[in-house]
């Protein structure tokens, strides 16, 4: 522990009592905290409270896990980041999947969205900040090509595919859910075995192999022991707080007969909000390597792992769930995947590629409402 020990510990991890306090405070008064959800103000207010101790913890979650990724280096790094998300990302989905009445689109709106924040927000902010303050910038083109080559046919196969394997029906058949949730966690695992042992220095820049290997050396056991049990604190309150969320999101939907794909967003939002964080400011910071890592990494973990993780327990709660997506919806994702294959081609980004990309995402907020 650094100079200042405990005291200056609990300074700086001043949010997690926040998240304890709000915890025990569902815990102990939750039903009289959830009345009045009929009063747009205590609707407001609630939600807002929830949404914003939720959005903390899982910026929390993201910088221990940076930390531990600046002492494991890249792409392991990276990796905890993502995983970290990514659990924080099922965990909220089975919440709000299972509370209320069925809603079998949640999963799929909740991963579209992702998508669209990621590949069309994140990436547009980061290119666009980057850009303008270095003018272009480089990452290794290999890495983003490996990256690409398994999210588009992941994507394909999970949120297009369905429309046509289920001949008109609104589910996927048991055997059809087992071959896609094999499918996407098999290629998933395979990407990692490329992205950690074989082809490492594919998602890595190509002058940072010292930079790196300084990172990985400085800093001890103890500290890397110490940023995995904060991470872990931090997640508690997420997985019990992201159920309690589910009541004003649910009573939006399904009372105030908001459109149902709004669920699906403000899970996105809370999601992949403290990525785009890390993937800005890497990208300001000309880490463009990095940024790049981050959010492709996103969204292949969101398919490649939310989605088997989605199917198993939609099977085991016997809560079905439906995963193509259709009209508007189906043409932004199948733009959004040509336009990031076109944006990763080259090994240099501008700011018009930015700026094509945060276009993108607000056809998607328009179509989403106007649609």
């Amino acid at each position: 522990m650094t100079s200042g020990g405990f005291p200056r510990l609990l300074r700086r991890e001043w949010f997690l009592a926040i998240s304890v306090a709000t915890s025990i405070a569902f815990l102990l008064a939750g039903p009289r905290l959830l009345e009045g959800l009929d009063q747009p103000v205590w609707l407001t207010i609630l939600f807002a409270w929830l949404f914003a101790v939720i959005l903390g913890s899982a910026l929390a979650v993201v910088r221990h896990a940076e930390r531990l990724g600046e002492r494991l280096g890249e792409p392991y790094g990276t990796l905890v980041l993502t995983l970290s998300i990514t659990a924080i990302e099922v965990i909220s989905i089975t919440a709000i999947m299972l509370h209320g009445d069925n809603n079998p689109t949640l999963a799929r709106d909740t991963l579209f969205a992702v998508t669209m924040i990621v590949l069309n927000g994140m990436v547009g902010l980061s290119l666009l900040a980057g850009g303008w303050r270095h003018r272009e910038q480089n990452y290794n083109l290999q890495g983003a090509n490996a990256y690409l080559g398994v999210v588009i046919p992941l994507g394909i196969l999970a949120l297009v595919m369905p429309n046509f394997a289920s001949h008109g029906l609104s589910v996927l058949t048991f055997a059809q859910e087992v071959f896609l949730a094999v499918i996407c966690a098999g290629l998933y695992v395979a990407f990692l075995g490329l992205q950690t042992r074989r082809h490492r220095a594919y998602f890595a820049a190509d002058d940072s192999s010292e930079d790196e290997a300084a990172l990985v050396v400085r800093g001890g056991t103890a500290r890397s022991l110490l940023h995995a049990a904060l991470l872990l604190a931090y997640m508690v309150p997420v997985v019990y707080l992201a159920e309690k969320l589910a009541h004003p999101v649910d009573y939006v939907v399904e009372t105030l007969h908001k459109p149902a794909a709004l669920a699906g967003l403000v899970m996105a939002v809370l999601v992949a909000t403290p990525e785009g964080i890390g993937a800005v400011r890497a990208a300001r910071g000309n880490h463009m390597q990095r940024s790049v890592n981050i959010f492709l990494g996103s969204v292949l973990s969101t398919i490649g792992l939310t989605i088997p993780a989605i199917l198993v327990i939609s099977h085991l709660t016997a809560h079905p769930i439906e995963l193509g997506l259709q009209h508007t919806d189906l043409v932004m994702f199948l733009l959004t995947l040509t336009v990031s294959l076109v944006t990763f081609s080259s090994g240099h980004t501008n700011v018009l590629q930015g700026g094509v990309h945060l276009i993108l995402f607000v056809a998607y907020l328009f179509y989403m409402f106007q649609g």
